[in-house]
């Protein structure tokens, strides 16, 4: 499906399963977050399905810098969290986003992986050094094996704050190798054909989907 991005970065591992859903353009979505979300939601779980997951966990999303770890057995959505930490096989976890970027971590081992919603305040609060700290913490981790890949998200001039790069500072100071790194560069703001723009749209607008989990 043309509106399914995948990230090469992540395609290398054989254990993981991943999409980024961009615009759905038959679905109007000048309405609310949670309307737009419901509307959405019939595509979203048949591009899950096709990805091989049944299960999903979702955040909160409340522009924090909390980061839980989830199993199928967790209370859904999570509340308060703005990043989610699995290491259970079959269950995919699930960042909304419309100009914040969505955060891929995936330790290169497959015992655990971790999905953040990073705009400016998550960024500024550095939501995924918090992520790669419970990956370690909870699960032994070395940040020099997490990859990271940052999806699409509103940037300068479009946007007065580059928080991408805030992210990748983040992420190397909690020792993430520069080579394990990847930022797919994209503007959401600047392509409306396949991306959701909050700011550009006005905050009526739809959610791209972020989706990453484990397979056995």
């Amino acid at each position: 499906m043309s509106m399914v991005q995948t990230f090469s970065a992540l395609e290398a591992f054989p254990k993981i399963r991943h999409a980024f859903v961009q615009r759905v353009r038959e679905v109007d979505v000048v309405t609310d977050r949670d309307e737009a979300i419901r509307r959405l939601q019939p595509t979203h779980a048949e591009i899950l399905r096709r990805i091989g997951f049944y299960q999903v966990r979702h955040a909160e999303q409340v522009h924090g810098n909390v980061v839980e770890v989830v199993t199928s057995s967790s209370p859904q959505p999570s509340n308060g969290a703005d990043g989610l930490i699995t290491a259970e096989p079959g269950l995919a976890l699930c960042i909304y986003v419309a100009d914040c970027a969505a955060v891929y971590l995936v330790d290169k081992h497959a015992r655990c992986l971790g999905l953040v919603h990073s705009g400016r305040r998550g960024s500024e609060l550095g939501i995924a050094g918090v992520a790669l700290r419970r990956m370690q913490a909870d699960f032994g981790v070395d940040p020099a094996d997490v990859v990271i890949q940052v999806s699409p998200c509103i940037r300068p001039p479009l946007y007065e704050v580059d928080f991408a790069a805030l992210i990748r500072d983040n992420c190397l100071a909690h020792g993430v190798l520069p080579q394990n790194y990847h930022d797919c560069g994209a503007c959401t703001g600047s392509d409306l054909g396949t991306h959701y723009s909050y700011r550009m749209e006005k905050g009526f607008t739809g959610r791209m989907a972020a989706y990453l989990g484990l397979i056995s």
